[in-house]
């Protein structure tokens, strides 16, 4: 009896920290109605050319959906789904390296960086895609968005 309740208390807590973190997820990454990428298919990023997914074809990871152009790119979005998912939530990375702060972005502005997905704000001539390009220290922009990314998922 003592074993079962063991598994049994086991399972709850799992369940109850899985449940805590994608809260933290919905409540921190870009997403409307807990739909990220504003319905682009993240992993059409990697294939060159980002692309509308479909409410008809669609994956949750850990609490937020993501929308696919094809079946094909779901089920590889599945084998591997934090390949796939853009960095920093989905926040502008030039904004969350320098400030910290969560700006919406625009999805066509992106950048593969050693095989992960950055997003980027290019609205009314500020385009921070192209900041993140011309600044002395790219590689100094990802240490610090990633400590602010750190901070805020905590």
């Amino acid at each position: 009896m003592k074993i079962i309740f063991s598994i049994l208390f086991g399972l709850i807590c799992i369940s109850s920290f899985a449940q805590q973190e994608n809260a933290i997820r919905r409540r921190n990454f870009n997403n409307e109605n807990f739909i990220a990428l504003r319905n682009f298919d993240p992993v059409s990023y990697f294939k060159g050319k980002p692309a509308k997914g479909t409410e008809k074809i669609k994956a949750d990871y850990k609490g937020i959906m993501y929308y696919f152009s094809s079946e094909v790119n779901r089920d590889e979005f599945k084998k591997n789904p934090a390949k796939y998912e853009p960095m920093y939530g989905g926040w502008c990375a030039y904004t969350v390296a320098t400030t910290g702060e969560r700006v919406r972005i625009d999805p066509t502005a992106y950048k593969i960086i050693e095989g992960k997905l950055y997003l980027f704000y290019n609205f009314s001539g500020d385009n921070r895609l192209r900041k993140w390009d011309e600044h002395k220290d790219p590689k100094q922009l990802i240490v610090n968005a990633n400590k602010n990314w750190i901070k805020r998922m905590h």
